[in-house]
C-alpha cells in the first residue's frame, strides 16, 4: 500500500504545485475573469483526477450557464464536476480554510456560505445571482451537507432563489462513485465525523475508483421550493436507475470529461 500511497501523493503534490504556478502566472496579467477562473479551476481539477487515479465517465450534456444542483458524497465531487465543466461553486464557509483546496476554492471564484446564517445564506445568494450573469455554470449542493450515497437528503430551497428571480435553468446533476475492488460506494465516501486527512490516506491507498457523472435537462422555473423538489426528485431518480460501469477504460475517462 505504502508504494502506491507514496507515487499518487507526489503525483498529487507536483499537479497541485503545478496548478498554483499557472495561477500565479495568469494573475501576472491582471486580474482574472470568472471564465478565467472557471477555466484555470478545470485544468487544475483534470490534473488532481489522475494523481490519484480517478476516472470520470459523464451521461448527459454539461450546462454552460444557469445553477447546477448534485448530489454531494465528498469533496472529490467538485473536483470530478470541476473537470466536467468550467463552473463557480458554492461551499460551506469551512472550505475556505483547508491545506490548499480552501485555496483553490479562493481562487477559483467560490461562493462561501454560513449554512446557519441567514444573513451569509442572504450575501450568498446575492453573489451567485451576480455570477449568474455570467456564461459560467455555478454549482451547488443543495442538500448542505455529504453523504454516504445510501439517500438524496432533501434540497433547501433558498439558494435556488437567484435562478428562480434571474429567470436562469436549473441543471440536475448525479454522481456515483463505482469502486474497482467491489468495496462498498459508502467506503469512498467522506461524511459524518470522518477526518480530511484519514479520507484522503484512503483514497490514496484505494486501487483506484470511476466516478459516474449524469446530467439532466436544464429546467427554468419561478418557485424555488418546486425548483428544489423537482430536482431532488431527478437527482434521486438518476442515481437510482443509473448503471454505471464496472471499469471505465482511464484512457477515454479525461476525453469524456473535456466533453
Amino acid at each position: 500500500m505504502m508504494p502506491r500511497r507514496l507515487r499518487r501523493g507526489l503525483a498529487l503534490a507536483f499537479s497541485l504545485g503545478g496548478c498554483a504556478l499557472r495561477y500565479r502566472a495568469m494573475r501576472l496579467r491582471g486580474p482574472l475573469s470568472l471564465e478565467q477562473q472557471a477555466a484555470w479551476l478545470q485544468s487544475a481539477a483534470h490534473g488532481v483526477l489522475a494523481s490519484l487515479g480517478i476516472r470520470c465517465d459523464v451521461q448527459g450534456v454539461p450546462p454552460r450557464r444557469g445553477l447546477v444542483v448534485s448530489n454531494h458524497l465528498s469533496y472529490l465531487d467538485i473536483v470530478i464536476i470541476a473537470a466536467a465543466m468550467p463552473c463557480a461553486f458554492v461551499a460551506k464557509r469551512e472550505v475556505a480554510a483547508w491545506p490548499f483546496f480552501g485555496w483553490a476554492a479562493r481562487a477559483s471564484g467560490t461562493v462561501f456560505v454560513d449554512r446557519a446564517s441567514a444573513a451569509s445564506a442572504n450575501c450568498a445568494a446575492e453573489a451567485i445571482a451576480r455570477k449568474l450573469a455570467h456564461p459560467v455554470p455555478v454549482l451547488l449542493f443543495p442538500e448542505s451537507t455529504s453523504t454516504d450515497g445510501s439517500t438524496v437528503l432533501r434540497f433547501h430551497a433558498r439558494l435556488f432563489q437567484p435562478a428562480a428571480r434571474a429567470g436562469a435553468p436549473v441543471t440536475a446533476a448525479a454522481i456515483r462513485y463505482v469502486p474497482d475492488n467491489g468495496i462498498e460506494e459508502r467506503e469512498l465516501c467522506w461524511y459524518g465525523d470522518a477526518g480530511f486527512i484519514s479520507h484522503l490516506w484512503k483514497v490514496l491507498g484505494s486501487s483506484g475508483f470511476g466516478a459516474h457523472l449524469r446530467f439532466g435537462q436544464p429546467r427554468v422555473g419561478s418557485n424555488p421550493r418546486a425548483a428544489a423538489a423537482e430536482a431532488h426528485a431527478e437527482v434521486a431518480a438518476m442515481r437510482e436507475c443509473a448503471a454505471p460501469p464496472s471499469r471505465i477504460a482511464a484512457s477515454t475517462a479525461l476525453n469524456r470529461c473535456e466533453a
